[in-house]
């Protein structure tokens, strides 16, 4: 588990979780621009969807969840949201690559 460090006021709370918002902002960021690039990999929605992937990847971070001292249950949940708005995303490339102005 990453150190915490301890906070004598609320503002330092604050700025403690504004600065980890900063990087997980940057690292969804960085996972939505691989995601985008699977697009092109997957020749159906069906593939795009990928359920089993789905589980496999939530399986993977609830036991990171586990080892790192993290809640598993948010873990999972804020993973399920954030593959699902991943999944729309690239629901939406895949469309685009499979429209003729998109194979070019």
């Amino acid at each position: 588990m990453i150190p915490i460090q301890p906070c004598s006021s609320i503002e330092q709370v604050r700025s403690n979780i504004d600065r980890i918002d900063r990087q997980i902002v940057a690292l969804l960021a960085e996972r939505g621009a691989y995601v985008k690039q699977a697009a092109t990999f997957k020749s159906s929605t069906a593939d795009v969807r990928a359920p089993q992937r789905v589980e496999q990847v939530i399986g993977k971070v609830v036991g990171l969840a586990h080892a790192v001292g993290a809640n598993p249950a948010v873990t999972e949940q804020m993973y399920r949201a954030m593959i699902s708005g991943f999944i729309d995303a690239e629901l939406a490339e895949h469309a685009a690559l499979q429209s003729p102005a998109g194979q070019a």
